[in-house]
């Protein structure tokens, strides 16, 4: 069975020109905790201000899984685009 919610696969854009891919169900409040250096560990720790460059929702936690997976496969240049 699946359920609906809402889920966000998201694209940031660090200070060192590298990107970082993520999911999560509250797209605001996940920004904020990579912006504001919550968690030292996370590799955009070191790497902020960051830029939300996309962003797109997905209301089945499979399909934002599959997605996620697909865009961190990109290249870098494909990421920027």
């Amino acid at each position: 069975m699946k359920f609906r919610h809402d889920y966000y696969v998201y694209i940031l854009l660090c200070t060192d020109e590298s990107y970082y891919t993520g999911m999560t169900n509250n797209m605001d409040k996940r920004l904020e905790e990579h912006n504001q250096g919550l968690i030292e560990a996370c590799y955009t720790f070191s790497r902020r201000p960051l830029v939300l460059k996309y962003c797109m929702r997905y209301q089945y936690v499979d399909d934002a899984i599959r997605r996620e997976k697909q865009i961190k496969s990109w290249t870098r240049k494909k990421k920027k685009r």
